[in-house]
């Protein structure tokens, strides 16, 4: 971890990057808006298929796994290497999984395709296999981020984002990397300012973490707005409370979604979710007891009890049986079948 006086270079960095990119974007801008602007055209939606046919179930069962490195030589049981994540997302495109990010998930803003089901992909740790660039300033064919960025390329049906979790001094300091992430339809998570352990903190220094990793993020990605978390270490605070919300030092934090390590699939959005206490799958080398591979083998072989999209984001399609696992807020836009 740098030190204080490296901190605040990095975070003056970063901010001078960011309001040269926004430079650079209100020149595009003006140039835009001189040219001579064609006429508007609309594509029509599709209908959606009815529900039944398809057996949407958009009260089902949504894994959100948990990534660390991606590295050539793994050396903790959460990692992989990237042929290993490469191939991860091989499956999960195969099954019709589409990724989302944890404040889509959270917030209920899935609109996905008819017949496919929602994935969260999330990084804790903000390293450097997870995200870097090469000398001449592209992003690092082989880090988490690259893999994503090329199957994206190569697969346009699969929306390649994830929701990365980041301590302070992220990425190795870079300061091209959270305005990155941003610019490329990425989530930028709190982890903490320095990964620290909350139960071991005074609720003061609780909120110390995490105001000042809020800041460090909105500085280094000015217009980011930090709507989830994740547990260092998978450990609460004594006051669990804090870890959605408090305030240190005049400055609020407000979080939608806490989300823990382990180790099963998350209830949908529209049910019994606790936001303060989002289940993850973990992801390694088949080392995990009930890691990413069992769980994805337990949702295939049980596809009624899997999220599946019906289609259409203004309604909520489910069999009526399951018609009382619909939380009261959402009921508008209930579809039973």
């Amino acid at each position: 971890m740098m030190g204080g006086s490296n901190t605040m270079l990095w975070l003056a960095s970063a901010a001078a990057l960011a309001a040269a990119l926004t430079a650079c974007t209100a020149v595009d801008d003006e140039a835009i808006s001189a040219r001579p602007s064609a006429a508007p055209t609309t594509t029509a939606r599709p209908a959606p298929p009815n529900p039944a046919e398809i057996a949407a179930n958009e009260l089902g069962f949504v894994p959100v796994l948990m990534y660390h490195q991606i590295a050539p030589n793994p050396a903790g049981e959460y990692d992989q290497t990237p042929a290993e994540f490469r191939d991860e997302l091989e499956r999960l495109y195969r099954e019709n999984y589409r990724p989302v990010t944890a404040a889509q998930y959270i917030s209920g803003d899935l609109d996905l395709p008819a017949g496919t089901h929602p994935v969260v992909l999330t990084f804790d740790d903000s390293t450097g296999s997870q995200l870097s660039f090469t000398d001449s300033g592209a992003v690092a064919p082989d880090s988490a981020a690259g893999i994503l960025a090329e199957f994206g390329a190569r697969y346009p049906d699969f929306r390649p984002v994830a929701t990365f979790y980041v301590n302070n001094e992220p990425f190795g300091g870079d300061p091209r990397a959270l305005p990155w992430l941003i610019a490329h339809g990425h989530e930028i998570g709190a982890h903490t300012a320095d990964h620290a352990n909350l139960a071991s903190l005074d609720a003061d220094n609780v909120q110390r973490e995490l105001v000042q990793n809020v800041r460090a993020v909105t500085t280094a990605a000015p217009g980011a707005t930090v709507r989830t978390m994740a547990l260092p270490l998978g450990v609460f605070p004594r006051d669990h409370a804090l870890a959605s919300a408090g305030t240190w030092d005049g400055t609020p934090y407000r979080f939608d979604a806490v989300m823990l390590v382990g180790s099963n699939p998350a209830p949908a959005p529209y049910g019994a979710v606790d936001p303060g206490a989002v289940p993850r799958i973990r992801s390694g080398r088949g080392a995990v007891p009930f890691d990413s591979a069992y769980w994805l083998d337990w949702l295939a072989a049980n596809p009624d009890q899997r999220y599946t999209a019906d289609g259409d984001p203004a309604r909520i399609s489910f069999t009526r049986q399951r018609a009382t696992e619909l939380d009261a807020r959402w009921q508008d836009r209930a579809n039973p079948y």
